[in-house]
């Protein structure tokens, strides 16, 4: 083990984030040279704060099954090419993870039962980052090819998962993308102060080596049909997300200025990279409100912080969370309670228990919303009588989730199934009623975590591996229908 009194002598620590003043002027990672780099002199210390439990609960809580308590000791005894295999032996991209992921391995550490838990997202991304920076992350290119061959539609963080396993096995894998760029939401969904694209493209960069094929620009069931694929290929698979967005319907939502989401973000992170995005939805000098109280809504608070807002606004319809983990909710289950992320650092006002009635508007533009405070009752949240007010609002940006892939074009010309919740229904081998199509990630389980995305990829891998070869050696760290202890 780590060191043995380490959990019960060593305070936690975390690494200091760029002071807000300058970090909100530019679009770089809000950690000094990355969080690797950041954390590196303090990160031996913590990670000899495990334990050793005996019974790792925050393997459970990981979907990957991560080896924590393995690549904690390697770390803290700087043995960082052993911490970097171990972490590797489960996880394709710990660096998306590691940046991305809200650690409910974390929320299952033994230590966090009367003390602040193992930093262990820290730990990770740590051993990553300096194994890139070392050059110790190499392609791993099979001694052999099947003659296989596997359409994977969709570049996200399932499909790139389900797509190194797939190349690493000897088939010959193509990735197709209807972006101009492979990674997804990674991509254009994430912003740049939380991931810099070039640590997506540098793992690209090593499935290209490996011999994956990217075909990006390519609108699969458009371009390319449904019965195009299956005869070209040996196996498809439909890695092609959740992306209906979730809509307000309410008067005044036909105003301008009234966006989803995943409107406003893949331009910002475009113009931020540099690229011309006409007629690009902009915050500056704007009153800005976000509906939704999660990760997309933060990234959206911190887009229009550093685009110059005049104000943002963030509601949500749930009453804010408690500071300390409520008893309805015990370890080590993943808890609601009231988190600050680097952009809610940043400025910006959080509403809590709130739920917008009607946009307002002047000349077919909304200036202003009303809303009113909500209790639950009954089974729905009902306004409160006598706390109706409006606020202004320039620019509204809808970030309340996802209700399911999209089920037209392919999903309709491979003909697959859909289980009750409108996502593709699949089975304990991740296969679809298609013989040969198989789904992962969100469009199989719905809006998800990054880690239950990849978890999901390299499990999907396996059943594709199993029908191509007879038999698979790849690992399958969940089956489809696992539920995740997260809300």
């Amino acid at each position: 083990m780590a060191d043995p009194r380490g959990f019960m002598t060593t305070p936690v620590r975390v690494a200091e984030r760029r002071p807000v003043a300058e970090r909100v002027r530019d679009w770089n990672e809000v950690y000094p040279g990355g969080p690797g780099r950041a954390l590196l002199p303090i990160i031996s210390e913590q990670a000899g704060r495990c334990m050793d439990c005996g019974i790792p609960f925050c393997h459970s809580g990981c979907p990957l099954g991560n080896l924590i308590p393995e690549w904690n000791d390697f770390v803290w005894r700087g043995e960082w090419e052993q911490a970097l295999e171990r972490l590797h032996a489960t996880n394709n991209f710990p660096e998306f993870t590691g940046r991305l992921c809200p650690a409910p391995c974390e929320t299952a550490c033994v230590v966090g039962i009367s003390k602040d838990p193992v930093t262990i997202k820290n730990v990770e991304v740590s051993i990553i980052d300096k194994g890139w920076e070392d050059k110790r992350v190499r392609p791993e290119i099979p001694d052999w090819h099947t003659g296989k061959t596997v359409a994977v539609i969709g570049s996200g963080p399932a499909g790139l998962a389900a797509a190194q396993q797939l190349s690493r096995a000897g088939h010959t894998v193509a990735v197709y993308e209807r972006a101009d760029a492979p990674g997804g939401l990674l991509r254009y969904g994430i912003p740049e102060f939380k991931m810099e694209k070039k640590v997506l493209d540098r793992r690209i960069r090593q499935m290209q080596n490996e011999g994956t094929i990217f075909r990006s620009g390519v609108d699969v069931g458009v371009d390319i049909t449904g019965d195009q694929l299956r005869e070209r290929y040996d196996a498809v698979v439909l890695a092609i997300g959740s992306t209906r967005a979730r809509d307000l319907p309410v008067p005044g939502r036909e105003l301008a200025g009234i966006h989803q989401a995943m409107e406003y973000l893949p331009q910002a992170n475009r113009a931020a990279l540099g690229e011309q995005v006409p007629d690009q939805i902009t915050a500056a000098g704007k009153h800005v409100v976000i509906i939704g109280g999660g990760d997309t809504g933060a990234d959206c608070l911190g887009t229009a912080t550093r685009q110059g807002a005049a104000s943002v606004t963030q509601l949500e319809i749930m009453p804010q969370p408690p500071e300390a983990r409520p008893g309805h909710q015990p370890w080590p289950t993943y808890p609601m309670i009231y988190r600050v992320s680097s952009a809610h650092e940043e400025g910006g006002e959080r509403i809590y228990a709130s739920s917008t009635s009607e946009f307002l508007g002047e000349d077919g533009r909304v200036t202003a919303l009303r809303l009113s405070e909500v209790t639950f009752s009954e089974g729905r949240f009902v306004p409160v009588e006598g706390t109706e007010r409006t606020i202004p609002a320039d620019l509204v940006l809808l970030a309340m989730g996802f209700t399911g892939p999209e089920t037209g074009t392919v999903v309709e010309q491979l003909g697959v199934e859909l289980d009750a919740r409108g996502n593709i229904a699949r089975d304990e081998s991740y296969a679809t009623n298609v013989p040969g199509v198989f789904a992962c990630g969100d469009a199989g389980r719905g809006q998800s975590l990054i880690v239950w995305a990849i978890a999901e990829g390299r499990s999907c891998a396996n059943g594709v591996d199993a029908l191509l070869s007879g038999s698979s050696k790849l690992p399958r760290p969940i089956g489809p229908h696992v539920r995740p202890l997260i809300a």
